[in-house]
């Protein structure tokens, strides 16, 4: 018997792979209260609340922008919770990423935090 609740490994597990974040990253970065074991969830494909995606979705944004520079801040496209989640509303599998470049950018330099307050 399946659970309709689980969904498998989703597309957030795979972008925070890409830019090389954490699960403590993310719950690091978050200004809201997430947990290590909401995050793991997210990841495994547990089916979230609609809140909770976005939760997931503000937090990975931040995450990603410590990381980057000032200058690399203004080209970044910031994820959706559609874009995270296969079974979202909006979900599109054939969805081409545009932060690629800045991932390498950010990948090739060790995905360091470069300020909080630049």
């Amino acid at each position: 018997m399946t659970d309709e609740r689980e969904h498998g490994t989703q597309p957030v597990d795979g972008l925070m792979e890409a830019w090389g974040l954490s699960n403590h990253d993310l719950v690091d970065a978050s200004p809201e209260q997430l947990t290590h074991k909401q995050v793991q969830r997210a990841r495994k494909g547990r089916q979230l609340t609609l809140a909770m995606m976005m939760k997931m979705a503000r937090s990975l944004n931040i995450a990603v922008w410590y990381r980057l520079k000032k200058d690399e801040r203004e080209r970044y496209f910031e994820y959706l919770h559609k874009h995270l989640f296969s079974y979202a509303k909006g979900y599109d599998e054939a969805f081409e990423d545009p932060n690629l470049p800045l991932m390498e950018l950010v990948r090739g330099r060790g995905g360091k935090v470069i300020s909080r307050e630049e």
